[in-house]
């Protein structure tokens, strides 16, 4: 069964700067049980929370499956870390997850492509390691909560246009 492994919400970037220089400490209370995401602005107390240069990846996710045993969001800072999802291969079709308060859909826009600072935090090799599987940047298409735990996935694919 799929399922929600860890959720972040950060009101902070950490990675700034050049990834020689280190990332910024983390704040307390960063990773949490439970996210409220609004539609269209993403998780609230998120770094990315209605910042318009950001209105169409808001919410990130990435699989346990691509990631080197014993990462988590920290290293990577996404919000959703899923186990049993192919996220990656979602781009263009909505993702349906529902952890029993109701399904919130999350429009996958594009790959959130890994960057020079997965070297620094997960280890040597890892930006070369996650290209093609650094997770899914998306835009919430309605309110709802999601929790840590199981969760019921479903990808609605769009129509085709005439």
């Amino acid at each position: 069964m799929p399922q929600i492994v860890q959720l972040l919400a950060s009101p902070v970037r950490r990675f700034q700067g050049r990834p020689a220089d280190g990332p910024a400490p983390a704040p307390p209370g960063e990773l949490v049980q439970e996210v409220r995401i609004r539609a269209a602005l993403g998780i609230v107390g998120d770094r990315y929370f209605a910042k318009q240069a950001h209105r169409d990846a808001t919410v990130t996710v990435i699989a346990q499956e691509s990631l080197p045993e014993g990462t988590g969001l920290a290293q990577v800072r996404r919000n959703i870390l899923t186990a049993g999802i192919d996220v990656d291969a979602l781009v263009g079709s909505v993702l349906v997850l529902d952890s029993g308060d109701g399904p919130v859909r999350l429009k996958v826009q594009r790959p959130a492509n890994p960057c020079a600072w997965m070297d620094v935090t997960i280890g040597p090799g890892a930006w070369r390691a996650l290209r093609g599987r650094g997770g899914i940047r998306c835009t919430p298409l309605n309110d709802g909560v999601l929790r840590v735990g199981p969760v019921t996935a479903t990808i609605e694919t769009p129509l085709p246009t005439p």
